[in-house]
């Protein structure tokens, strides 16, 4: 069982306490009475995405010896116009610089990630389409290869 506690602080703004003891602030927007003085809650989610997959991804390409020198995951997601506006369509790249690095490693990591180990990706996925793109940057040679998004799931 996971705890996490959300207390209302003024306003729009609360302050969010994690299990592990770590706390930040959360905001609504501005019209709807919100400060701008913290992320809001879907920015949250797609963020834990982000964090969860970015952490499998890299664990996984250490394990297989790819010579990562900088690893970046970028979302954009699309939300429903209608209440509750949940995500819709998620694409999540995966931009990974190193040396030498193998496209299908990179590949499998991301796939590994995305249908077996991130728990963020597996909830979201039942509700929104979830495609996964992956660009890699040589830094010996400067040359970058891209593989168009993928839809998981």
């Amino acid at each position: 069982m996971m705890e996490a506690r959300v207390t209302l602080t003024e306003g729009m703004t609360f302050s969010a306490r994690s299990a592990s003891g770590h706390t930040l602030t959360l905001d609504a927007a501005p019209e709807v009475g919100g400060h701008e003085n913290g992320p809001r809650p879907m920015e949250l989610i797609l963020l834990g995405l982000g964090g969860c997959t970015g952490m499998d991804v890299i664990s996984i390409l250490r394990k297989m010896r790819q010579d990562v020198t900088g690893y970046e995951v970028v979302l954009r997601a699309e939300r429903a116009p209608e209440h509750p506006k949940v995500f819709t369509r998620i694409v999540v790249e995966h931009v990974v610089r190193g040396r030498n690095l193998s496209l299908d490693a990179v590949r499998r990591a991301v796939e590994l990630s995305a249908t077996r180990y991130c728990p963020a990706s597996a909830m979201l996925n039942k509700v929104a389409q979830i495609e996964e793109g992956v660009r890699i940057i040589d830094e010996a040679s400067g040359t970058e290869q891209a593989e168009l998004a993928v839809t998981i799931g």
